[in-house]
Parts: structure tokens; sequence; C-alpha cells
């Protein structure tokens, strides 16, 4: 073992981290195996979008699943952490478009083949970026499989399922209602699609009936769409507007005249009744026309501009022409009134543009017979999720979904496997590019140009990934996985699809288990965002405290399906708790021997500390395991923090120091414990903080990787009922005695002696044995017995312990005058402070224009200020009484 003149005085992160993360690599640690007879326990990764860096929810996203394979390894399973990336066709090719853009370059100047390159240079960059990032969180993946949704591998299993798809008539192409972004120039599924209700108009506009004998009144929110209206609708139950069923209104700006028609959908109490049916560019509006066999004139072009056939509107944004409609409306007097609304508006998940209803030529899934087995399987509980609750809402998407358009008008992406024949039209689909047309034998074939949805590749991550079609070592081996950590804001785009898309490619689910966490939001509790500027960079965090001070950070407190606060303090916390270890580890090499083979140690060279740290241990193990078997990982962690800090760093360290300085067969029973009790729960810390246990270990170890050891039995550790009532009621003593010196400012050199009461006689005997151990830590130099029937002097203060009570003689050990005098004046200042906050926190100028973190911090200190303000006046009262007892 290393003499303690070779151990630094403090665990260095940054340079330590990298070299410790070398080792695992360099000694195959996170390798998993196929074939293999042990049991498996696989997670793969939810793969990082390719577009930059990782951010708060992608180290809570990594970490989370980390600790579980860490936990599984060392209980000898076949863990296997599978890492990789996605695509993410929309959002990367917009970043790449942006990059040409400074070069002076469009994508369609480059060609299609010439972009994808670019795309590809791309992935290799941040592909690797991300890589290393996550290797700086100390993620222990099997990176010999990493991979990657655009893999050859991965394309293959991509092709296979839309081809099995279209075979059965589950694919198909059609005109139908889908979101179109007039940005991005594709269509996007309705969860790409967010939703936020903002400031808008409502405009009423009259629509004189053909024949001339009147009017009615229609309101809307987009008057620039009615040039597309070719109807008016009314509810069939409207007895008021039932009259004008049939008749024709001209419609206003044009020369068009449209009929009025009934439809259910229409909700008479909105607006004036009368509601006008634009197909062409809303989904109700569009179902509306299929039932009552409506024209569709499309008004808009792909970028959201007004067609040619919207005369003198042709070319405006939706904006201008609203504007300008707006304007001709009111000068021809066909504008009744504009009111001020809120109003939901739809706009793209990826670059904020307001998305537009359009009817487009686009591949759909059918997913009526995918989701009914999907739906199925979660009820039986195959797949469970972690919080219960969020089945509902993974219920309520699947029981109302409609068909998924797929395709996009984007270059980056798995190409749609879809040729068509320039001579006969035949439409091929294959797995392979054809040759000839297999109906007319013609070379003359032309791929689609779409992309897939990006979510088509991921839905097949858990089974792509590990070689599938092809029923490979790893398929039949980690195959369904154990494990999918994810966050509740995903449950549609991916956890979902990834479920039907298992049960109908594979017949299994694809993962027992959903383990569901919220999201990283900024102290304050707001979502993090760029627009807000509150982002935080994890490796910023880790460059400050290093990786386990962060990973500690963000399992504090976590709870599966809430959303966690990104503290500082947290971190700062986590870095303190390493220190704390570190210095234990100092302390403990110190008092080592060279020979830490301590057979030689029997039960009967125990003492009731050390009885009582191991029954303690026994009880952390337990209680760690059944949390970490539950998915509990922030009440996992709490447990080992609570062992290592309070019972072996606080107390159990303390109370053996003079048997270590003493030796001999007590000491050497100290040195047992301390070795064994620390090494077992560096291992319990191992999968929360793996780099500095990994490096504490290696020394106490000589060379032996952590990583690679097994989970501590508790069967190896007997429990001590007598130990640990003894310790508690004499650790419940100790620490009340230390706060009353500290609140009232005795020096711990002056001793004292106390009065005891206790509960049961067999603790009277266990306290007075424990004398010398209260007198070292407490100042107690004598501890009196009272007897049955007898009182404590009234002037003494009482402590409450454990199991008793101890009096202290207060007017002994302080000077009760200048003690009053010293709280009074903490007593006016607090006062002070209290009056100074609470006139800050009343002045609407500093409530409504100072930071929200600076507000939130104000109303904080004077929460503290009260606290404090409290527990003084408990004193003040205490020495007051005092004081009349002494005159």
């Amino acid at each position: 073992m290393k003499n303690i003149d070779d151990i630094a005085k403090t665990f260095d992160p940054l340079s330590e981290e990298p070299i410790i993360y070398k080792e695992w690599l360099d000694r195959n640690a996170f390798d998993a195996e196929s074939p293999s007879d042990k049991e498996a326990f696989t997670i793969v990764m939810p793969p990082p979008n390719i577009t930059g860096e990782l951010h708060m929810g992608h180290a809570l996203d990594n970490t989370l699943p980390d600790v579980l394979i860490r936990y599984n390894r060392m209980r000898g399973k076949n863990a296997l952490f599978l890492p990789g990336t996605d695509h993410a066709s929309i959002a990367t090719e917009a970043l790449v478009v942006q990059e040409l853009s400074k070069e002076g370059l469009t994508k369609e100047e480059l060609g299609r083949e010439k972009f994808l390159d670019y795309c590809w240079t791309w992935k290799e960059v941040y592909h690797d970026r991300i890589t290393g990032q996550q290797q700086r969180l100390g993620l222990s993946c099997d990176w010999k499989r990493q991979r990657f949704t655009m893999d050859e591998g991965l394309s293959r299993a991509v092709t296979r399922v839309f081809k099995d798809l279209y075979d059965e008539g589950l694919i198909y192409r059609g005109e139908r209602m889908i979101n179109w972004c007039p940005s991005c120039l594709t269509s996007i599924s309705d969860i790409e699609v967010e939703h936020e209700e903002k400031d808008a108009s409502l405009y009423t506009i009259t629509y004189p009936f053909a024949d001339g004998d009147g009017a009615i009144a229609v309101a809307t929110t987009r008057p620039e769409t009615m040039l597309g209206d070719t109807a008016v609708a009314i509810h069939p139950d409207d007895e008021q507007r039932s009259c004008h069923l049939g008749r024709m209104v001209h419609l206003p700006l044009t020369d068009r005249t449209i009929p009025i028609i009934a439809d259910s959908y229409v909700d008479p109490e909105f607006g004036t009744g009368y509601v006008k049916i634009t197909p062409a560019h809303d989904p109700n509006d569009y179902e509306i026309g299929l039932r009552h066999n409506l024209p569709v004139i499309d008004i808009l072009t792909d970028d959201a501009r007004m067609t040619d056939e919207c005369g003198p509107y042709a070319g405006m944004t939706t904006i201008e022409a609203r504007e300008a409609v707006v304007n001709d409306l009111k000068v021809q007097g066909y504008l009744v009134s504009v009111e001020p609304m809120r109003h939901n508006i739809g706009t793209c998940q990826r670059c904020d543009t307001i998305v537009e209803p359009r009817i487009s030529l686009q591949w759909f899934v059918k997913m009526e017979p995918l989701a009914g087995p999907a739906i199925e399987a979660v009820r039986k509980g195959d797949t469970q999720f972690v919080p219960d609750h969020f089945k509902k809402i993974y219920f309520n998407w699947m029981e109302g979904i409609r068909d998924w358009c797929i395709s996009r008008q984007l270059w980056w992406g798995h190409r749609i496997p879809v040729w068509y024949c320039e001579e006969c039209e035949e439409i091929i689909v294959s797995e392979k590019t054809p040759s000839t047309c297999p109906s007319c034998h013609s070379m003359c074939l032309k791929q689609d140009e779409d992309t897939l949805d990006t979510w088509f590749s991921s839905a097949l991550w858990a089974f792509s990934t590990l070689g599938w079609p092809d029923h490979t070592d790893d398929f039949k081996t980690f195959y369904p996985t154990d494990v999918l950590v994810t966050g509740y804001d995903i449950i549609f785009f991916w956890v979902a699809r990834m479920i039907f898309s298992s049960l109908y490619n594979t017949g299994m689910t694809p993962f027992r288990y959903v383990l569901i966490h919220g999201m990283v939001r900024d102290e304050l509790g707001r979502k993090m965002s760029k627009s807000l500027g509150n982002g935080v960079n994890p490796l910023e965090l880790i460059d400050k405290y290093g990786a386990d001070a962060l990973r500690y950070g963000l399992m504090v407190g976590t709870t599966p399906g809430k959303d966690l606060r990104c503290r500082d303090e947290k971190f700062e916390n986590g870095r303190n708790f390493i220190n704390k270890v570190w210095n234990a580890f100092r302390f403990i090499v110190m008092n080592l021997d060279d020979d830490t083979d301590f057979s030689d140690v029997t039960d009967d060279d125990l003492e009731i500390e050390d009885r009582w740290i191991m029954s303690e241990l026994k009880g952390t193990i337990n209680a760690l395991s059944d949390h970490l078997e539950a998915m509990e990982l922030g009440m996992a962690q709490e447990k080992i923090y609570t062992f290592l800090w309070d019972y072996f760093c606080d107390w159990y360290i303390e109370l053996v120091k003079e048997r270590l300085h003493d030796g001999g067969r007590t000491g050497r029973a100290a040195q047992a414990v301390l070795y064994g009790v620390f090494s077992d729960s560096l291992k319990l810390l191992h999968p929360f903080m793996p780099f500095v246990t990994e490096r504490i270990y290696g020394v106490l170890h000589e060379g032996q990787l952590l990583i690679l050891e097994t989970w501590p039995d508790a069967g190896q550790y007997r429990h001590d009922d007598d130990a640990v009532r003894t310790m508690t009621s004499l650790v419940s003593a100790i620490r009340g005695v230390r706060n009353l010196r500290a609140e009232y400012k005795i020096v711990p050199a002056r001793r004292f002696s106390a009065s005891f009461r206790a509960d049961d006689g067999a603790l009277v005997s266990r306290l007075q044995d424990g004398l010398p151990t209260l007198a070292r830590l407490a100042g107690i130099s004598a501890l009196n017995l009272l007897e049955d029937g007898s009182y404590f002097d009234e002037e003494d203060v009482i402590v409450i312990f454990n199991g008793g009570e101890i009096a202290v003689p207060l007017r002994e050990l302080v000077d009760v005058e200048e003690e009053l005098n010293r709280l009074k004046k903490e007593e006016a200042r607090l006062k002070q402070e209290i009056k100074r906050a609470e006139a800050m926190l009343a002045n609407s100028q500093f409530t409504t224009k100072a930071p929200a973190h600076v507000v939130e911090a104000q109303r904080e200190k004077e929460v503290q200020y009260k606290d404090q303000l409290e527990s003084l006046r408990v004193q003040l009262e205490r020495l007051e009484r005092l004081a009349r007892d002494i005159d």
C-alpha cells in the first residue's frame, strides 16, 4: 500500500478522471459478453442528436442509466450499456444549411450528393465530440458496440421494416392533411408541433347572400385563408340558422359563391355560429370537406406565400396578406369587427416557425393495427412505467392516435426505399436498388426524393442496434432490453413508437421498464432555453467540480418523473462530499499497518462501536439495494451519503481514534473494521461517484478495479440490536450536548459534570460504560444517575436524547448577564434585517424589476432571519428564567 506521503491531500478530478477512465478502457471494464451464460442486463442509451454539445438534460439522461449499469455489473450480471447517436434529420440539415450559408452556398447549389458528403463530415465531428463528452461523464458504455442511426446495419433494418410494412398494407402513399413547416420546407408530425397560447384577433366578416337578400357574419382568426373557402357551415341542430341551409353566399374579395352546409363539428356558441370552411388549410375543415365532397383550393406555396390564384395578394406572406385582406374588407364594407383574443398557435419544434396545415402527397403508416397490440402489452405489464401513472399519458395518445406521416422533404436521413418507373408508373419498394422495372423491364427508374421521419429509425433502436434483422449473438443475448431511461417529454415521440415497432418486428416489447425522469430546470424552476440564457453546460461544471460532483448533484433529490432544479450548491456539496471521503481515506491509510489480512481478528475483539457501524452498514446495503432495484436512485444515493458522512466519518472514525493510537488487539480490530467497512462503502458509492471511489479502492486493494468488484453482501454482517440501541443513544446525547455548547458559545476545553435519566436500566449501564466517550466527544467529566423519584435542578438545561435526558448546569458554564446582552444585540440585529427584507419585498419596484433570482434570494433571507430569531428567543427565555432564579 502507498505511503501517506504519496497520497495527495485532495482528489484532483481534472487530472485524475481522464487517467482512471483510460484504465477502465485499457482493461475492457465496460465490455459485455455474447454469447454468455450470465444473466444479461441491458440498457440502450437514448441517442443524442449530432447537433452540438450535450446539455444538462443529456447529462441526467446518461447518468441515471450508468448508475443502474454499474450496480448490475457489480451484482454479477452481463451488463451492456449500448451507446450511440441519432442523425436528427431536420435539426442537422437545418444546421448544415446554416453553416453553408456562411460560405455563400445553398444545398441546391451543391446538389444532393455533395450536400450529403458535407453532412457526413458534420456527423464525424459532432459524433466524436459527443462521445468525448459522454466519456468525461464517466459513462461505462461498451464503446465497441457504439451505433449511429444511419450506419449500415441500422439502415438495413430501416429498409426491411419499411418494405415489410408496405407489403402488409400498413404503409401507403396518399394526399392527406399534414403539418407543414414553411422554414424547414418539410412535413412534420403532430408531436413535433408545439402549441402555445398567444395574442390574436377575431375578425367578423360579412358574407352576402348570392341572391342579394341579406347576409350572414362569419368569425375567423385567419382572414387571409378566406380566399380558399369552399363553404360556410352551421350546426345541423341550429334552429336559428337552419333556415339558410343550402343557400349560396358571395365570398368577399372574389368572384366565387359558396354553399351553406350543416355539420355537427360546428359549435353554435362560438363566434357567430357560422364557420368558414377552408379544406386545404385546416385539419377540421379538411375532414368536413371530405364528408361533404367540397373542392380543395390551396392558396399557399411551400414557403407560406400566397399563390398566383390569390390575385392581388399573390407572393405575399401570410402576415402581409392578412393585413392587406383586412384592409380591403374594411374599405369594401365587409369587415364588421376586430376583437382581441388568446389563441393556440402551432409552431415547429425545431425552428419556431408557425406551422401551416396543408394537404400534401406523403407516405403514411396505418397506426390502428399497430397501436392495439402496443396498448395491450402495457396493460398486461409486459412493459411497466416508473412511475406507473405515466402509462396514462401513453394510453391517451395511443388510443387516439392518427396515421403517422413518415415522409420528410429533406436530403439528410434514410431515403425512402421506393422507386417509380418512368415508363409504366409502377411503384417498386425494395431493400436493394432495383435495376429494372419488374412490370415493363424499363431501366428508367427514379427513387423517391423524400427521406423518412427521424423517429422511424429511432423507433427501431432497441433491436436494430443489436444486429436485427439478423438473429445475432448480441440480439439473442441482450434483447429484450431491461430499462429505457428517458424524459416524460418524449413518451409520444419515442417510447410509444419503440413499443409498437418492436412488437411488430420482433414479437416482444423492447424493454421491461421505462424509467421516466423529469426536466432539469434552472434554480428558479424555469425551463432552460437559449432565449432565457439560463442554460448550464455540464462540461463547465465538470471543469469546475469534477464529473463525480456533477453526477452527485444530478442525483440529489431525484425522484422518478419529477423535475429537478439545477443549483450550484448541489455540485459544491458533491465536491465537499468527495473531500470528506478522501480525508477518511487518508486517515485510514495513516492508521493501517502494511498487513491488511485481518483474519486474525475475531468477534471477541470487536467493541460496541465496531458492532454498531457494521450493523448500520448491513442496513445500508439492504436499503440501498432495495432502492436501486426499485429505481429510486436519488434515495439510494442519500442512503450511502448519510452512512459515509454521518455514521462513518463523523462518528465511527472519532470513536476509534484512541484505540488506533493505543494499538494492541483493540487497535487491530479497529483497523480491520475501518478497512472492511470503508471498502464496502466505496462499492456502494461507486455507481454514483465512480472516479474517486475507483482511485481510493485501487490504493487500498493494490490495483484491483473497483468497477469489476462484487456488490457487498449484507449477509456477511450481523445486526447487533444492543449495539445499535446503545450507540444511537450515545450519539444522540453527544450531539445534543454539542449543540448546547454551540448555542451558548461554551468552549470545548470547558468540561462539566451532568445528571442523566434513562428510559431503561440496561441503557443506564451502557451510558456509564460510555463515559470515556462522552468525556472525549461531549466534554462531560462526570455523569450522575438521577434516582427514581428525584428531579433535575430547575436551573439546569435539559438535553433530550434518544432514550433519556441529560441535565446541564448552564449557570456554571456561562456568564448569564454577558450572554443575555449578546443575545439581545443579536435579536435587535435580526429584527432590523427582517424589517429591511420585508420592506424590499413590499416594494413593487424591486419585485417587478429586479432579476427573479435576486428577488427569490431575498425571500429566502427573510425566512432564514425569522427562523434564527425564533431559535434565539428560545435561548433568551431560558437565560432570562435562569437570571431570575439567580436573583
